[in-house]
């Protein structure tokens, strides 16, 4: 008995043990006490683009006009067309981060100019995709082989969270439908609350005290990393004209909306309906959970001064859960009102078939979540480890972030989903699906709120026309991915590639130190492979 005790103890010890180190690494203290220094202009001459494209871009840019580069290329006679080994662009969200956006900028154009680096309050996404890779494109049908070389090396950092990091992935999505390849990869500084993208991917979960000199290692290793893939989903969404939604950046308004003929609707259609698509690449969620998070973001917006950092962000998302019934509601509200089962409807097409498939919400569930990644709500893992036999047992599979599926799961209420975020428990499973449709009627609801990748709104509902929500996936994008541990690696890897890297760790050939933070991988077996 005193031997099962002590081991307890020692388990309970090391879990805490573990956890304060974490805790330290997230606000940087480890990168400040082991970080190994960075030759800054070695590292300008691995990401700096030569002086005419970087003019050429800026000017496309800010005249809206690709045909505005073709006045730059003789202007600088002097400057040399030899182009950079890793050249990059970085994006800013000023919003995030706790608002050091001018600070983080700033830092920014000392290690890499003025004309690489981008404020999301001055350039948008589309913009930098229409004219100034459309620059550095016509500057390379021109004959400029240094333009072509840069825009086939070109890398994309993201300074901001969840969101931002799906907006500019969205922008980027478009140059696959205009058969603009090939499609910049992207890494991430994280400034969001969440920032499960750059967790999933071995970026961090925060903006680390020591960040002047965290943006240079995060510059450093974006431009040497290695390049993984991950699932980008289709969202369609239909609703009965008249209502007004206030869209989220993820969201635009579209002119058709054709819903999978392979589904017939069980209620009739409406005359006039409004339609908008979006992409994303880690949730879209319905229910209690979004109407925090739209309550969080109107706060932000109406009071900056309160969102200063992740910490505070988390507070304020605290305080919300209470305030609007994500604990407390199922006591003292109608009880129709209780659960998601009263106003949805959820087809599927399960793995490997082309039939739809209804399912049962379950009565107790508020949230409903379709997860493309591990990571949710700031690092948890609400899908859990599942074991190989209860997999078989419910027809589940091994979840990853390039499977072409979506793990759904529910949350009951405010106390289910600590437990769950606090992972003593895994979310309510629902299913695991390669096409999902809610369908969404009102009856005694007026609204519901629904989130993709931490972007919230607010829908309109409909008493006598349903609101439809499709979801399909269109393919793969490209992630810049650090890892810190096999463990972390084998995350977000297939199946098949997990086998051919555990062969290399048997080799020893498959990890080498890249920084005391942190590995990267070496073999030319492991670069071919992700």
């Amino acid at each position: 008995m005193e031997s099962i005790g002590a081991d307890a103890s020692t388990r309970e010890m090391t879990a805490v043990r573990v956890s304060l180190l974490d805790s330290f690494r997230g606000c940087g203290i480890s990168a400040m006490a082991t970080a190994t220094r960075i030759d800054r202009e070695e590292l300008s001459r691995r990401i700096l683009m030569p002086q005419y494209l970087r003019f050429a871009m800026r000017r496309a840019i800010r005249s809206k006009d690709v045909a505005a580069a073709e006045t730059t290329t003789g202007l600088l006679e002097g400057d040399e067309k030899e182009g950079a080994e890793a050249p990059m662009v970085v994006f800013i969200n000023s919003k995030s981060g706790g608002r050091h956006g001018p600070e983080l900028k700033q830092r920014l154009v000392q290690l890499m100019g003025e004309e690489q680096v981008f404020n999301l309050k001055e350039v948008k996404p589309d913009e930098f995709v229409q004219y100034g890779l459309g620059a550095l494109e016509l500057l390379a049908a021109n004959g400029d082989q240094c333009a072509k070389e840069t825009r086939e090396k070109i890398r994309v950092v993201v300074a901001g969270g969840d969101g931002t990091v799906g907006w500019l992935l969205g922008s980027l999505g478009e140059l696959n439908k205009q058969g603009r390849e090939p499609i910049p990869p992207v890494s991430v500084i994280p400034l969001g609350t969440g920032n499960d993208l750059s967790r999933s991917f071995g970026w961090g979960g925060s903006f680390p005290l020591a960040w002047k000199s965290a943006v240079k290692r995060s510059l450093h290793r974006a431009s040497n990393g290695p390049i993984c893939r991950l699932d980008s989903w289709q969202v369609s969404i239909m609703m009965p004209a008249g209502g007004v939604v206030e869209l989220p950046y993820s969201l635009k308004s579209i002119e058709e909306c054709t819903l999978d003929k392979g589904l017939v609707t069980q209620d009739p259609l409406p005359e006039k309906f409004n339609c908008f698509g979006g992409v994303f690449y880690n949730y879209f969620s319905i229910g209690m959970d979004a109407q925090v998070a739209y309550g969080f973001h109107h706060l932000r917006n109406e009071r900056p001064y309160l969102a200063q950092g992740p910490i505070a962000n988390k507070l304020i998302y605290s305080g919300y859960s209470c305030t609007q019934g994500w604990f407390f509601t199922p006591c003292v509200s109608t009880p129709g009102l209780r659960g998601l089962s009263n106003i949805l409807r959820i087809h599927i097409k399960r793995v490997g078939s082309a039939e739809w498939e209804q399912i049962r919400v379950p009565s107790n569930v508020r949230s409903i979540v379709c997860l493309n990644l591990h990571n949710y709500a700031s690092g948890r893992h609400p899908w859990g480890n599942l074991s190989p036999e209860y997999l078989e047992r419910r027809g589940f599979v091994e979840a990853n972030a390039d499977d072409g599926l979506l793990e759904i799961f529910g949350l009951k209420h405010g106390w289910h989903a600590s437990f769950v975020m606090v992972e003593l428990i895994s979310a309510k499973h629902i299913a695991q699906a390669a096409a999902i449709r809610f369908e969404v009627r009102g009856g005694d609801w007026t609204q519901s709120f629904m989130q993709m990748d931490g972007e919230p709104w607010k829908q309109p509902l409909d008493q006598e026309f349903s609101t439809y929500v499709e979801m399909k996936r269109v393919g793969c994008k490209e992630m810049v991915a650090v890892f810190s541990s096999v463990r972390n690696a084998l995350s977000v890897l297939s199946k098949d590639l997990k086998s051919r890297l555990f062969a290399a760790v048997l080799d020893h050939s498959l990890l080498q130190p890249q920084e005391s933070e942190s590995k990267r991988w070496k073999t030319d077996k492991a670069h071919d492979a992700v």
